[in-house]
């Protein structure tokens, strides 16, 4: 424990405080609940936790077919519930409009610089004075450059996608706020140099460089998106039947896009197959496969003919999950045939992320809140100090009883107790920095109820012990006469008491498994400290003269024991005889 630094155990969520939401899988398919698609369903919440913006945040499977998710120190429980709790929903939506957000504005120099007959031109150095072109975007020294090249949002080919999403700082000829060529301030006829031109907005930036044609019914809702600001990546809502504005998962280049949509073309539960593969024949890196059942296939095929034959960017679809867009690949012919291909220089660890996403929403699962439970921070350390006070309590009354009742005994039990409580914070220190147990209120208790256990082990050596001095037995024939018997009597008990916890563990979920693990693991304990310290330990004062002669202080006195006098023949013996085994 000291030599890993893990010297204290790891609180539970009702000991720390903060909520715990407990989600029960379910589906019309039995198989579709399995360990794969469980540890799927772990990473998608635990990104929606980290979304929240929530550190030390806990998102664990138990069982088969329930998550256990632990926020620590409070927090918004109506929006945990939120988050965690609805069903990841995977659509493929064709694209309107893209815009990148969070653009930063360039900042005036205010330098003029000079024109071609010295006079000082009104556009200062780096300015971002808009160009003669109609339709151009701001000057690319100010505009964030994202080149098909450098993108990773991916292409989907199959005889057919290609080419990742055109550069934001391209001409988009459906740009509905272009500058026009007369807005530029031309030089004075005097020669004096005019103002320096005001910087665009971020805002202005943003609609300067849009591409495609944002619908009437969401340009308010497009131009007030700012996809720099997390609350307002998670907070979009949409409906399968109607167009939706988003924004994309992932910065590209050092901003997000948000993207206009149109509604739901392909539904995530109609692919069938997605997983990330290694391009081998043409050398592209990492890529994902996706296969689609009979209505995807139609579907999917029907829109990416009809996206092909449009200009960027609306020969786009985008796939969207839980409304945020984690890829948007243009089309150039419609795929038949049910698969795809996604590439776009992804990494191994991208290409194997996207591919369970899809396989997720491909997934006919659904999550039911079976708890939440919000404990405040000073509520856990009350029942931590409240847990912690039971347990002395309890070890008090097990050492009066042991010492009462077995006097010098009594001291190998106290002993024993020590080392199984030593044995245990250990143990759940190591595991609290191994594989993230917790320690929950209901572990107290089940390290409560195991005193009980390991002093009952005592007691039964002890009197099986006291049996044989009983019987007439000197100390140490009855140490070794009694272990087989109180050996197998442990045993069986701790047996029991172990299957217990083993069924309570495996039938139980939430804080319930807690008790069940902490009962069996100092089960196992109890059988380790009688075999390897209480059986040598008594064996050991055995031989002590204290002990061996039956003190009464050392809970062996015969006497007070009732010891039967040894059995004595009732055959008359002659004197000789006598006189000869008196010599």
């Amino acid at each position: 424990m000291f030599g890993t630094g893990n010297t204290k155990p790891r609180l539970g969520i009702d000991l720390a405080g903060g909520t715990s939401i407990t989600l029960t899988a379910k589906s019309t398919d039995p198989k579709a609940v399995n360990k794969s698609n469980m540890d799927i369903a772990v990473g998608i919440i635990e990104r929606r936790v980290n979304g929240m913006g929530v550190s030390e945040a806990e998102v664990q499977t138990q069982g088969d077919s329930t998550i256990i998710v632990n926020i620590p120190k409070g927090g918004d429980r109506q929006n945990a519930a939120d988050q965690v709790g609805t069903t990841a929903k995977l659509y493929f939506r064709p694209v309107l409009a893209v815009a990148p957000s969070g653009v930063t504005p360039p900042a005036p120099t205010g330098t003029p610089s000079a024109g071609a007959s010295g006079t000082p031109s009104a556009a200062p150095s780096g300015s971002a004075a808009p160009t003669a072109s109609a339709g151009a975007s701001s000057s690319a020294s100010h505009a964030p450059t994202a080149s098909p090249s450098a993108t990773k949002q991916g292409r989907a080919v199959g005889e057919a996608l290609a080419a990742e999403a055109a550069s934001p700082s391209a001409a988009a000829t459906g740009a509905s706020t272009a500058p026009s060529a007369t807005g530029s301030a031309a030089p004075s006829a005097t020669g004096t140099p005019s103002a320096p031109a005001t910087p665009p907005s971020a805002a202005d930036l943003s609609a300067a460089m849009t591409q495609g044609t944002v619908p009437p019914e969401l340009s308010a809702a497009f131009a007030a998106l700012d996809c720099s600001k997390p609350e307002m990546r998670t907070a979009q809502t949409s409906t399968e039947d109607k167009a939706m504005v988003a924004c994309s998962q992932k910065a590209e280049n050092g901003y997000y896009e948000k993207l206009a949509l149109g509604p739901v073309a392909v539904k995530g539960s109609d692919v069938s197959k997605a997983q990330a593969s290694l391009d081998t024949q043409t050398g592209a890196g990492w890529q994902v496969q996706l296969q689609f059942n009979g209505a995807g296939t139609d579907a999917f095929s029907k829109v990416t003919g009809q996206l092909a034959t449009q200009t960027p960017p609306t020969n786009q679809f985008a796939i969207v999950l839980d409304n945020q867009v984690v890829s948007h690949p243009q089309v150039n012919g419609a795929i038949p045939g049910g698969s795809a291909v996604i590439t776009g220089r992804f990494t191994q660890a991208e290409a194997q992320d996207l591919a369970n996403v899809l396989s997720y929403g491909a997934l006919p699962l659904e999550f039911a809140q079976s708890d939440i439970t919000t404990v405040s921070p000073a509520l856990g350390s009350d029942q931590l100090e409240a847990g912690l006070i039971a347990g002395a309590i309890g070890m008090l009354l097990v050492v009066a009883y042991s010492l009462v009742y077995y006097r010098g005994l009594g001291l190998v039990s106290i002993a024993g107790l020590i080392v199984s409580a030593i044995l245990t914070y250990s143990i759940m220190s190591l595991l609290g920095g191994g594989i993230g147990f917790a320690l929950n209120l209901p572990a107290v208790c089940g390290a409560i109820v195991a005193i009980g256990i390991t002093a009952d082990s005592f007691i039964v050596y002890f009197e099986r012990i006291r049996d044989e001095v009983r019987e007439g037995a000197p100390l140490r024939p009855a140490v070794q006469r009694a272990w087989p018997r109180a050996r197998r009597t442990i045993l069986v008990s701790d047996f029991v008491s172990f299957l217990c916890a083993a069924v309570l563990y495996v039938v139980s979920v939430g804080k319930v498994q807690g008790f069940a693990f902490t009962l069996g693991l100092t089960t196992a304990l109890d059988v380790v400290v009688i075999f390897l310290f209480t059986k040598p330990l008594i064996t050991l004062l055995a031989r002590r003269k204290f002990f061996a002669d039956g003190h009464p202080w050392s809970g062996l006195d015969p006497k007070r024991l009732g010891a039967r006098p040894p059995l004595r023949s009732s055959r008359r013996r002659s004197p000789s005889s006598a006189a000869v085994k008196e010599a």
